[in-house]
C-alpha cells in the first residue's frame, strides 16, 4: 500500500501546488466589485480555477477509493499466490519423497536380483558393491558402482602413455585405484626391444581423443565411456567427430554392443556362441554402473560365457545398457588390493588401458 501512496503523491503534486495558489490568491485578492469591474478577466480565471479545483478534488477522492480497490485485489491476489506458492513447494517435497522412494524400491529390485554384495567400499565419492557370480559353468564378479562425483571414474592409458601395456593390477597400484577393469581393444607387437600396443578404435582421456578412430572393414566397433556427469555414453562411430559429439569424458572402443535401451543387440554371427571370458560395462535405469568379468578357459573353475547368454543374463539383472570389452586373457578385476577373479593365462596379461575408479 506504501507504494501506491508513494505513486498518488507524486500524481498529485502539481494540483496539489494549484490548490494553495488558487488560495494563496484567494487571500490576497477579496472578492471587490470594483476589482471585478477593474480586472474581470482575471478575477474570471481565478472562480474558473477554483472550480476546477474543486472538480480534481472529487477526482482524487474516486482515484484514492480505486486504489484502495486496487490494493484490496492486490492483497488478495498476495494472499492466493502465496497459497499457490505454499502448495507448489509442498508438491515438490512430496515428489522428492516419491523419487527417494522409487530409487529405493529400484535398487532393492538390483539388489534382490544380485544376491548380498560379498565386499564394498564407501566414501562421499563414490560407493562399490562387488558380488560373485556362480552359474552352471561359469563363475566371476560383478562390481556395482554408484558414482557421486564422476571425476572419480577414469581410463588409464598403461603406464601413463599411449603404446604401453601394463596389468590391471600394476595400473591400479601407481594410479592409487580402489576398483579396476580391463578397457578396450588392442593389439600388440615388438617396436625394436620393446613390446608396444596399438589400441583399437577411439579412446578418451578427461575429455581428450588420444588416437584417432578408424573404422574396420565389416566390424562395427563401437565406443563407450561416460560424460562429466557420470552417465554412460556410447554408439557406433563413424568417425572421431562422431565420438566427440557424444562429449565424453573417458572412454575405449572395441564390439559388440550387448544391451541398448534394455533391449539385446543382434550379435556379429563369429561372436554369438563361442565360450570365452568377458569383461563387460553396463548401466542400470538408475545410473548405478555396472562392471562385470566372467572367467573362461578353465575346465575345472569356469568355462566361459557366450555373448547369447551373457545378453539373456544381463537383463534378468536389469542392465539398461551393456558394452563387451576386451576379453579372453585380458580379463581381470582389482578391487582394494587385489585381483578378484582368475585370468586365464595363468597370470594377469598386459593390456593397453583400464577403466579405474580412484579414491
Amino acid at each position: 500500500m506504501k507504494q501506491v501512496y508513494v505513486f498518488l503523491l507524486f500524481l498529485l503534486a502539481p494540483v496539489l501546488a494549484l490548490v494553495i495558489l488558487s488560495q494563496s490568491i484567494a487571500e490576497e485578492v477579496p472578492y471587490d466589485n470594483n476589482l471585478l469591474r477593474e480586472y474581470p478577466i482575471a478575477y474570471h480565471d481565478v472562480v474558473q480555477l477554483d472550480e476546477s479545483i474543486h472538480d480534481i478534488t472529487v477526482d482524487l477522492r474516486s482515484l484514492s477509493i480505486k486504489a484502495s480497490d486496487m490494493q484490496i485485489s492486490m492483497d488478495q491476489y498476495v494472499n492466493v499466490f502465496s497459497l499457490y506458492s505454499e502448495a507448489i513447494r509442498d508438491s515438490i517435497e512430496d515428489s522428492k519423497g516419491q523419487k527417494h522412494l522409487s530409487d529405493d524400491i529400484y535398487e532393492q529390485r538390483i539388489t534382490n536380483a544380485l544376491g548380498e554384495p560379498i565386499d564394498f567400499y564407501l566414501s562421499n565419492k563414490t560407493e562399490i558393491k562387488i558380488f560373485e557370480l556362480k552359474e552352471l559353468g561359469y563363475r566371476g564378479f560383478i562390481a556395482k558402482v554408484k558414482l557421486f562425483d564422476p571425476y572419480v571414474f577414469k581410463m588409464s592409458l598403461a603406464d601413463n602413455k599411449i603404446g604401453g601395456l601394463e596389468t590391471t593390477s600394476d595400473a591400479a597400484i601407481r594410479t592409487g585405484a580402489v576398483l579396476a577393469i580391463n578397457g578396450g581393444g588392442f593389439g600388440s607387437g615388438p617396436v625394436g626391444d620393446e613390446m608396444v600396443s596399438t589400441m583399437i578404435g577411439g579412446t578418451v582421456v578427461n575429455g581428450e581423443l588420444v588416437n584417432d578412430f578408424i573404422r574396420k572393414i565389416n566390424e562395427d566397433l563401437f565406443f563407450v565411456g561416460i560424460d562429466k556427469y557420470g552417465n554412460l555414453v556410447g554408439g557406433i562411430p563413424e568417425t572421431s567427430e562422431d565420438i566427440m559429439a557424444m562429449k565424453p569424458y573417458q572412454g575405449a572402443s572395441f564390439i559388440p554392443i550387448l544391451i541398448q535401451n534394455g533391449e539385446k543387440i543382434t550379435l556379429p554371427s563369429a561372436w554369438k556362441n563361442t565360450k570365452h571370458p568377458r569383461t563387460i560395462i553396463g548401466q542400470y535405469a538408475n545410473d548405478d554402473l555396472i562392471l562385470i568379468v566372467v572367467d573362461g578357459r578353465q575346465g575345472d573353475w569356469s568355462v566361459g560365457i557366450t555373448l547369447e547368454r551373457l545378453q539373456d543374463k544381463l537383463l534378468e539383472l536389469g542392465v539398461k545398457d551393456a558394452y563387451n570389452l576386451d576379453g579372453g586373457g585380458s580379463t581381470a578385476m582389482y578391487f582394494k588390493g587385489q585381483i578378484l577373479n582368475k585370468p586365464s593365462d595363468g597370470k594377469e596379461r598386459p593390456v593397453a588401458n583400464h577403466f579405474i575408479i580412484v579414491p
